[in-house]
């Protein structure tokens, strides 16, 4: 009997609800018991030889004797320099916020950027801004390392050597003077996408200067068929919004909207407002999701729909026949009751439903979801569409093909690429790097020096976002101004300085955006531009700016003469998605997302071949697998993927809830030229053609030789089946069937402490979160959280201080998931502090439980003792080997948060609720002679949490949000039966199943 056959009698037996977070787990294999009885995984060594009692009690009186040594690493000396000249607009140690942007596939996401005394510390959402509505992205939040990355390209280089801007600056001229002699026929620009309003303005000029030069943009996680999609329905080609408040019904085809979007931070916030249950809560909005692999919209789902890529579009138009949108049929061979009653619930929610096309989906499926909307009186109220957000929305997949055909045929003599990575993202059957090599001059503006700048002739360092002036776009069309907090650390310089310069105006990046916008200001009627300009740059946003509605309507010739017939797939099909992480590889130099888990899979550091059970039992590694659970290995086996006559070896994953027949490999990996990720996992871009970028059938998957070890923390900190997820359906809610199943008493032989001041508690909402992450990567930006690297996080010694554990339950086909953030509880009856044998770990006066970090010597004591397993000890001195590795001195230090202690080897640390963030509220109420107000103090994490999960506050203020969530019918504590009485508690998850399908009733095809 097949492994995989005895996990599913096992779930079948089980009585009750059951929750797991990992096959492993569920196996119950005698490695993974014993792996659970060490405290710290992977941490535990047996002795190497047998110990006699002689040399046991000189090791105990030594490891006595040195006890205080193990945290006293030495502290080398700095000299404090104070200003020559005081700025009158800085005061030393307060810090200044500016508001900025960031952008991700070209669209902006509002920030306000933190700096002290002249370095930007740490990244805010602008509350101002439409997109970020004052939260933030893991992204975001990781891309302040990027900035003070010592890996980041620093000098110009031509041919691989040291060079100067001067030396470029003069052979520029020389070939600009000659292609503008032909009329710049040879000349080519490659860019990302584009929103800017001035960088597109500046290119355009560029192309009056140069008329046969051509401009493409490429990315290749691009919206091509979301264009394509829009010109079938419509005729032309418009920009979908999302008004995901007004929704009652949302189905996702094969759409991640809630993470993978542009303006995901603003839709998962509209999405939790509709879910936000609370006493009195009758309704709540209802998530359909069909999609071939697992993202986190899909997690979030009511219910869930796993088919393989080739059948969500049959789902579509089967979707559109219930509802009368299409004729014929039908067009599903499965599941056909399933689309019929989503479309019943669509049609009872009419002007209240919303569908989503992904853009992994062929145009036919996008323009069935327009005109779903359409007939459903959903245009208008739940989606708006707008002229393009892109400054060039041209498919960007058939520019880049051009550009190797002309590079092919020696068209090109002179290449721009501003930005990008095209040598590696590029698909595999145009062999652009083979023709980039050819082009006699060829230019490369990146931050880092990767495989693109490995075959230019020229390479520039570009400036960080936070070091350059510029603007760009939201997904809703609104301009935010892009302002720097730094001079440019290496000299850097950004792409529209150098579009400048091609169209012949060598000015810096601030002249040329507020030129733009003075001329702007001026066509729009004029009045005080230094009045608007100022304010565009307090507010993070320019006025007047967003995308206005337009009218669309259905052509009337829109459906085919003749719908596709359903189709019964031979073989493997293949799903490329951008990683969680890492995305399409641009992030793949940043240690932060690196060690970050991935929302699903839990990996950090690679990618893997994911694949369903049942495609593990059918290829044949599934006993391989099952060799290495009973091992407690990290090792997995090496598969070998073929598509199209392209072969690639990888490790493979297996992950409940993947369609069967389908394999999902992550983008971003494999990457030669990624400073930290360079050689970490594989380059699935080797399969992706330009026929097939998004998915392809025909594959073939075969057991490899070898094995290939994989660093997953899904299973550390593990709690060992407790009881830790509460989750019912709103009929449950309404009904009074949630809550503590029975409240345990407080009992206690001690005196309770009177908190006659303030009383810190935190509240989650597992309703509305995502499990997306942007709270761990804001709390490593906060609390200089060390990376440890891969090695370390084989041994569970990540130390990030909230952890988000994924659970699944039910059938290993069709599991529900759910994710439960865990940061350091606070209990006010702390198992941690009496057996610290150096009071190293205490309560304050307000019900912190604080960390004295100069105390600890390291014993360990209390974490074995912490239930939540929520501390993390530096086994070696992480930090400083981050900082600078073997004794280099790197920009890595201005990135520390000089308000918190950065730990050393020895001590032990966890989640102190953001204590600096306390302290700097309390100082700024005792000034005003008050209390701290309710919502003045927001903890890092609750700062990023775009769904507003979390919440923070003090429980001793009647009106504070903290104490009215403790008080909700669906409040829970974390393991309430050890009488620990943690100050972090949860709401348990609500969920909106359509009684028609049952609770859940997710299903694969």
């Amino acid at each position: 009997m097949h492994e995989f056959d005895a996990l599913r009698k096992r779930l079948q037996r089980k009585k009750g609800r059951a929750f797991w977070r990992s096959l492993e787990e569920l196996a119950e294999s005698e490695a993974f018991q014993d792996f659970l009885k060490h405290e710290f995984p992977r941490q535990f060594f047996p002795w190497e030889a047998s110990l006699d009692r002689r040399r046991f009690l000189k090791l105990a009186g030594a490891s006595l004797a040195l006890a205080g040594l193990t945290a006293c690493t030495p502290q080398s000396a700095r000299k404090v320099v104070p200003y020559v000249k005081q700025p009158p607009e800085i005061l030393t140690g307060e810090a200044r916020f500016y508001a900025t942007v960031f952008t991700h596939g070209g669209f902006a996401e509002g920030l306000l950027a933190k700096s002290l005394e002249g370095r930007p510390i740490k990244l805010e959402g602008n509350p101002e801004h439409p997109t970020s509505l004052g939260a933030t992205s893991a992204f975001a939040q990781a891309s302040l390392l990027t900035l003070y990355d010592p890996e980041r390209s620093q000098e110009v280089r031509h041919r691989g050597r040291p060079s100067t801007w001067e030396d470029f600056e003069a052979y520029l001229a020389r070939v600009l003077a000659a292609q503008e002699a032909q009329g710049g026929r040879g000349l080519r620009i490659l860019t990302e996408t584009v929103t800017s309003p001035t960088l597109a303005a500046t290119l355009r000029q560029v192309l009056e200067r140069f008329p046969e030069a051509r401009w493409y943009a490429y990315e290749p996680v691009n919206h091509d068929n979301l264009y394509a999609g829009a010109r079938l329905a419509f005729g032309e080609e418009v920009w979908p919004v999302y008004r995901v408040r007004e929704a009652r019904v949302i189905v996702s085809l094969d759409a991640d909207l809630l993470y993978a979007f542009p303006g995901s931070v603003r839709y998962a916030r509209e999405f939790a407002d509709g879910r936000r249950v609370r006493a009195g809560t009758h309704e709540m909005n209802r998530l359909y999701v069909v999609e071939s692999g697992l993202t986190l919209t899909g997690a979030a789902a009511d219910h869930r729909l796993a088919l393989r890529p080739s059948q969500v579009q049959a789902f579509a138009l089967e979707l559109a026949r219930a509802l009368g949108v299409v004729e014929g049929g039908p067009f599903l061979l499965e599941h056909a009751g399933w689309a019929e009653k989503v479309a019943l619930d669509l049609a009872e929610h009419r002007g209240q439903g919303l569908v989503i096309a992904g853009p992994h989906q062929p145009p036919l499926v996008h323009a069935l979801a327009h005109a779903i909307n359409a007939a459903m009186g959903n245009a208008g109220r739940t989606v708006v569409y707008l002229e393009p957000i892109e400054a060039n929305p041209r498919p960007q997949q058939a520019g880049l093909e051009a550009l190797a055909r002309e590079m092919a045929e020696g068209q090109v003599e002179a290449l721009f690429i501003l930005g990008g990575n095209p040598a590696y993202t590029a698909p595999a059957d145009l062999g652009f790097a083979e023709h980039l090599k050819r082009v006699p001059f060829s230019v490369h503006l990146g931050v880092y020096q990767d495989e693109t700048a490995a075959l230019c002739r020229w390479h520039l360092p570009e400036a960080h976002y936070l070091e350059a002036w510029g603007d760009a776009r939201a997904h809703d069309g609104t301009v935010s101004i892009i302002q720097p907090l730094i001079e440019p650390l290496y000299g850097g310089r950004s792409a529209l300085e150098l579009a400048a310069a091609l169209a012949g105006e060598a000015r810096e990046g601030y002249d040329l955006v507020r030129a733009y916008w003075q001329a702007a200001f001026t066509e729009g009627g004029g009045g005080n531009f230094e009045a608007f300009w100022r304010q565009a740059l307090h507010d993070g946003v320019v006025p007047g700016t967003a995308g206005r509605p337009r009218p669309v309507a259905l052509r009337s010739d829109w459906a085919p003469r003749a719908w596709p017939q359903p189709e019964v797939g031979e073989g493997l099909e293949v799903l490329f998605q951008p990683d969680p992480t890492v995305w399409d590889g641009r992030y793949a130099a940043n240690a932060w997302l690196q060690e970050l888990p991935k929302p699903i899979t839990k990996l950090t550091w690679d990618n893997a071949v994911l694949i369903s059970p049942k495609t593990a039992e059918r290829v044949g590694v599934a006993e391989a697998v099952r060799r290495a659970w009973a091992r407690d290995d990290t090792r997995m086996p090496l598969v070998r993927l073929t598509l199209s006559g392209r072969h690639l070896e990888a490790p493979v994953f297996v992950v409940p809830g993947l369609p069967d027949d389908t394999v999902t490999v992550h983008l971003g990996y494999g990457r030669t030229r990624a400073g930290v990720g360079s050689n970490a996992g594989f380059n699935a871009y080797a399969l992706r053609t330009s026929a097939s970028p998004w998915f392809a059938s025909g594959a073939e998957l075969v057991p490899a030789k070898g094995t290939y070890t994989l660093a997953t923390t899904q299973n550390h900190h593990s709690m060992e089946g407790r009881d830790l997820i509460r989750a019912e359906p709103l009929e449950a809610f309404v009904a009074g069937r949630v809550g503590e199943e029975s409240p345990i008493p407080e009992a206690s032989l001690y005196p309770e402490f009177e908190y006659e001041g303030y009383a810190w508690a935190m509240t989650i909402d597992l309703t509305t979160c995502i499990g997306c992450n942007a709270c761990v990567a804001a709390c490593q930006a906060e609390n200089n959280i060390p990376v440890v690297g891969k090695p370390e996080v084989l041994r569970g010694r990540e130390m990030h201080w909230i952890r988000i554990d994924r659970y699944f339950e039910g059938a290993l086909e069709t599991p529900r998931v759910y994710h439960q953030p865990v940061p350091c509880m606070h209990c006010e009856r702390a198992p941690c502090e009496p057996v610290c044998p150096v009071g190293a770990t205490l309560h304050d006066s307000e019900g912190l439980n604080v960390m004295v970090y100069n105390r600890c010597i390291g014993t360990r004591y209390c974490s074995n003792n912490c239930p939540y397993k929520v501390r993390r000890f530096n086994f070696f001195d992480y930090a400083n080997r981050f900082l600078a590795p073997e004794g280099e001195v790197t920009p890595l230090t201005l990135l520390m948060n000089p308000e918190v202690t950065v730990r050393s080897r020895g001590v032990m640390e966890k989640c102190t609720y953001c204590t600096q963030r306390i302290n700097a509220a309390r100082i700024a109420a005792k000034k005003e002679g008050r209390r701290i107000q309710d919502g003045e103090v927001v903890p890092a994490c609750q700062a990023a949490c775009p769904t507003q999960a979390i919440v923070f506050g003090d429980l001793n203020d009647p009106q504070s949000r903290v104490r009215a969530l403790k008080e909700q019918p669906h409040h829970y504590t974390f393991l309430s039966e050890l009488n620990t009485q943690p100050r972090t508690t949860y709401l348990a998850r609500i969920q909106n199943p359509n009684p028609a399908l049952g609770m859940g009733e997710e299903v694969e095809g």
